[in-house]
């Protein structure tokens, strides 16, 4: 009898350990999705909406924009003078941000994105950095980013001249990141983010034009290719702000080429090009940081759980046929080039635009 009652505690003790095990678990009331804590919920439609109505499930053109969204709302900030308030949403809530030159172009993700904000009853903050992290999520080989919610609305907009231009050099990109918090190394990190990325006003004449062969992927062939010697302008330039590029159809950023041949983080840049694996780490983790900028995470919520991850990459850099070792403007200067990368056969390929995605009337 003794070693019934037993039993039957424990088991009653077990009981009650599931039930609170459980009862930590918020299921929300949308549809039924499980989470850690309410403040989630609303973001599950939110990550609905993305997916379906804004990336239409790819790694597309508005992806690649929420992406650069995020970066120029986050970076209008300081650690040393007052310039803004970092990633809070002002992008979105004070139009004045728009007609900084380096925001060219954010008009019509701008306007997605409110309206996500707006339907779904969360800050346009949180709107924009969660969609960052959504839309990486779709990009083969990116990693995922860790996710917060919870900030406030902005309260005032970014200062003009936080967000680099292409055409900047490097003491005067290194120091505006430094102000920020971000080291150079950070910085190419952060750059991890053209892999998928194209350019639209700075050569208006091409627009979606990308900055490597597969702009559809969050590899390291950004950073293979950028090294890759310039012989053409893609468009009609040169425009201010571009440099030679090695193919057609590709387009190459004066502030890309800079930092991939300047000695304070050319051997950070060289050492993505053969390390898929370490490339996305870094990006996670400066990602991470970007968009917490001028918030105090104590009062944040972290929804990450919520993020998809994205498919692997397809395979490590390779040259583009016809581009070789020989072809690599070498500016690492205490490590050797990676030696094992192979080139692909064929004639020397055309880079075809991004497509846009969507229209905003």
């Amino acid at each position: 009898m003794l070693l019934l009652d037993l039993f039957a505690v424990t088991t009653s003790f077990l009981g009650l350990f599931f039930i609170k095990t459980v009862a930590a678990q918020i299921i929300c009331p949308i549809d039924g999705t499980v989470v850690n804590n309410f403040a989630c919920c609303p973001f599950v439609a939110v990550k609905s909406d993305l997916l379906a109505n804004v990336f239409d499930g790819t790694c597309g053109a508005n992806a690649a924009a929420v992406i650069r969204l995020a970066f120029s709302d986050a970076i209008g900030f300081s650690i040393n003078t007052d310039k803004g308030g970092g990633a809070d949403g002002s992008i979105i809530t004070f139009p004045v941000e728009l007609t900084f030159p380096q925001n060219v172009g954010l008009d019509c993700i701008v306007k997605i994105i409110d309206n996500v904000a707006g339907e779904r009853g969360v800050s346009r903050g949180d709107a924009i950095h969660f969609a960052a992290s959504i839309a990486l999520s779709l990009c083969p080989g990116a990693p995922v980013v860790q996710t917060f919610v919870g900030r406030p609305e902005a309260n005032r907009p970014a200062a003009p001249n936080t967000i680099p231009n292409p055409f900047d050099p490097a003491n005067t990109i290194f120091a505006r990141m430094q102000d920020a918090g971000f080291s150079p190394t950070e910085l190419v990190a952060l750059l991890a983010a053209h892999s998928i990325g194209s350019q639209h006003d700075v050569d208006p004449t091409i627009p979606g034009a990308p900055f490597d062969t597969t702009p559809g992927s969050f590899d390291s062939q950004f950073f293979l290719e950028t090294l890759l010697r310039g012989t053409l302008f893609p468009g009609d330039g040169p425009h201010q702000g571009e440099a030679t590029s090695p193919l057609p159809g590709e387009f190459r950023l004066q502030s890309d080429f800079t930092c991939a041949r300047d000695p304070r983080t050319a051997c950070t840049w060289q050492s993505f090009v053969s390390n898929q694996t370490l490339m996305a780490a870094r990006f996670a983790t400066a990602m991470a940081k970007l968009t917490l900028l001028g918030q105090d995470v104590l009062t944040l919520t972290d929804c990450t759980e919520l993020i998809p991850r994205s498919p692997p990459a397809a395979s490590q850099a390779v040259f583009p046929a016809t581009k070789s070792r020989s072809d690599i403007e070498q500016a690492c200067a205490i490590s050797l080039f990676p030696s094992t990368l192979k080139t692909l056969v064929g004639p020397t390929p055309t880079v075809l635009p991004v497509p846009p995605q969507s229209v905003c009337i």
